[in-house]
């Protein structure tokens, strides 16, 4: 099992049941949201066939990892951009975004005391947020990236959010100006000492300032949370753009005992028109077992919200 914590350093699964599928098939029944599925987990796939089984599995969007294209977003030339663009396009999806944003080049790192090292991986960023506006607008961009993020020698925790709230300030007019929106993602202290809550991730957003820099819910997200993930997201959802839907161990909704209902009830009642998100960090099971029981699973619990 690849949990996010292991999953840089390495690189029980519940069958639908037949009511679910049959639940899943009719027509009829308009999905309550708008699922996506983050491009990772198809591991080595061609592109365009990564699309083209999103699709055909019920997704309409998908979501980028940069360094499963390139270690580095330079080489990624114009034509391969267009051509990319091309492909979601024409497979009949739509481009969420981009997420883990900075596992490559191994250098970046946005809150280190190094300088030079801090500016060019900002500048960083700016590149791929251009990337990001190439492939299609609107978009989201998570910041996760809890290694990029972490304190480090000569950097507390107090001063490793300033360089991070800075770094987001400056980065905003930029992101808005291509129609993005920059989601500060909450890791739990297992990942990162950067952000680890719900609340310091909205306190972040305020300090910012901007309507480009917002936050997001991730349901694997929320073991230093003391309150019930319902409560957080009703009490935060007027910065929240994105959503992540995995379970907390990082397999894929339905291998575990996580009730997503509660959450998806409070999205329902607000009117949530944003994108849900497949993300998961267990790939053994196969891409497109992954994505199928996933989306089967989700569908299923719909008529609970």
């Amino acid at each position: 099992m690849i949990h996010r914590r292991l999953f840089l350093k390495g690189g029980g699964t519940a069958i639908a049941g037949a009511s679910r599928l049959k639940t899943l098939a009719e027509p009829a029944r308009k999905p309550l949201f708008t699922y996506s599925i983050c491009n990772e987990i198809f591991e080595k796939w061609d592109f365009a066939e990564t699309c083209r089984t999103a699709r055909k599995l019920g997704y309409a969007g998908i979501e980028i990892s940069p360094f499963t294209l390139a270690d580095n977003i330079d080489d990624i030339k114009p034509a391969r951009r267009k051509e990319l663009r091309d492909i979601i396009r024409s497979e009949g999806l739509r481009f969420v975004g981009l997420h883990w944003l900075l596992v490559t080049p191994k250098w970046l790192h946005v809150t280190t005391a190094d300088k030079d090292v801090r500016e060019r991986s900002w500048q960083y960023l700016g590149k791929l947020i251009e990337f990001c506006g190439e492939l299609g607008q609107p978009a989201i961009m998570v910041f996760g990236s809890p290694k990029q993020r972490a304190t480090g020698p000569g950097v507390n925790r107090e001063q490793a959010i300033k360089y991070l709230t800075d770094g987001l300030a400056g980065a905003a007019p930029q992101a808005a100006a291509r129609k993005i929106t920059i989601c500060l993602e909450a890791l739990d202290h297992g990942q990162t000492d950067v952000v680890n809550t719900l609340a310091e991730s909205v306190a972040a957003v305020k300090q910012v300032r901007h309507p480009a820099i917002q936050t997001m819910f991730d349901y694997h997200n929320v073991g230093d949370e003391k309150e019930p993930s319902e409560a957080l997201v009703r009490r935060y959802y007027p910065m929240i753009r994105h959503v992540h839907i995995n379970e907390m161990d990082g397999r894929h909704p339905g291998t575990g005992k996580y009730d997503f209902v509660p959450v998806l009830k409070v999205l329902k009642e607000k009117k949530y028109t944003g994108w849900v998100s497949l993300e998961v960090f267990d790939f053994k099971l196969g891409a497109e077992r992954i994505a199928r029981e996933a989306i089967e699973y989700i569908r299923g619990v719909e008529p609970r919200v």
